[in-house]
């Protein structure tokens, strides 16, 4: 389906260049007229038709709105910006504190139960251990 036709389907002049929103409001508007269950049995095939008409039209006019065609819909810009500025230089060491801190508690706890043990092993047999002073 070419963009002129799905702009006409879903309500827009062929000349328009509707942005994405509009074509989102106008899907819904369209897609709520022409729902299949609001129908009795005997219209429900054409209704159907209609339905899947509306449906292409979005899909094609979403479509060349995200590919930036220019006879489907407006341009799309997309430019690339980096890293945001929480992850920049001047913040690493706010990074790497907590680790830091993590390391330092793990030794400190470490040496601390080992003096304990240390000290222990030295109460309960100071004669049969040759490694204790």
């Amino acid at each position: 389906m070419r963009g002129d036709e799905a702009r006409e389907l879903l309500g827009f002049c062929p000349n328009s260049r509707p942005n994405p929103s509009e074509v989102k409001a106008a899907y819904k508007r369209k897609v709520m007229e022409s729902h299949p269950d609001l129908f009795p049995a005997h219209q429900k095939s054409q209704a159907e038709m209609k339905f899947k008409q509306i449906s292409e039209a979005y899909s094609c006019l979403k479509d060349c709105d995200r590919i930036g065609n220019p006879t489907g819909g407006s341009y799309v810009h997309v430019t690339r910006r980096g890293a945001y500025k929480s992850y920049s230089r001047h913040n690493q060491a706010l990074i790497r504190t907590p680790f830091l801190l993590l390391i330092l508690a793990t030794v400190s706890f470490g040496a601390l139960n080992a003096s304990r043990a240390y000290r222990k092993e030295k109460e309960a047999c100071p004669s049969y251990n040759p490694f204790l002073p």
